[in-house]
């Protein structure tokens, strides 16, 4: 069976979340009510961020420049990378956070052509613009990762799912093997979905390397 590792973007790749930092950075209201409102799942992912994002007033630019030296990438990225490469392991970075400085972040360590899927950003005066775009080319309120994960298992993948958030659970359930840390690890216990922890991404690629080790279907083959 050929096998896809989806991995998910803020806190997983990074060691922090670029949007929090971006909305603590440039937004008067209070973004962080909303915050609270959807991790309480009173809101969905799309309608935190739409609103959320709205209020940020300031030029593509300007965002860059204040995330810039502030975002570090978790160790192990491009030795995961790589093994996949090796493996002939599909990897696809889908995410909740924004287009826009996620790709920045990955031109910056020479990783501008790695498959992402994230929200689409339009900046305009008024703010910015925030819209998911499932595989289908329709516009998605919730329910972001979790549309990829069907859409790649329909194309006949395993699925290896790394993630840290709340949101991550969703697509999660779906995979054949999970990686967590941070708030999905947590529910992944909440609901005793078996995973495996991880501290950085080099724990993950010697978790893949035990996990091929054990079972003779999980297979490289294309």
């Amino acid at each position: 069976m050929k096998t896809l590792v989806q991995c998910d973007f803020d806190g997983t790749i990074t060691d922090k979340d670029a949007s929090f930092f971006i909305l603590d950075a440039f937004v008067e209201g209070d973004w962080r009510k909303l915050l609270a409102e959807y991790k309480e799942r009173k809101i969905s992912v799309g309608h935190f961020n739409t609103s959320a994002f709205n209020m940020v007033k300031a030029s593509e630019q300007a965002l860059l420049k204040a995330i810039e030296d502030k975002i570090k990438i978790r160790p192990g990225l491009h030795q995961l990378i790589d093994y996949c490469q090796r493996q002939s392991f599909k990897f696809v970075i889908v995410s909740n956070g924004l287009d826009f400085y996620i790709r920045s972040i990955l031109g910056n360590i020479g990783l501008e052509n790695l498959e992402v899927h994230a929200a689409e950003t339009h900046f305009h005066p008024e703010g910015l613009e925030v819209r998911y775009i499932g595989p289908d080319g329709i516009q998605l309120d919730s329910d972001f990762k979790e549309a990829y994960t069907r859409l790649f298992l329909s194309q006949g993948y395993r699925i290896i799912y790394v993630g840290n958030g709340a949101s991550d659970i969703y697509p999660a359930r779906l995979a054949h093997h999970v990686f967590a840390r941070g708030e999905l690890l947590a529910r992944c216990k909440e609901i005793k979905l078996k995973c495996e922890s991880f501290d950085d991404l080099n724990s993950v690629v010697s978790g893949l390397g035990r996990l091929q080790k054990s079972t003779q279907s999980f297979s490289s083959d294309p």
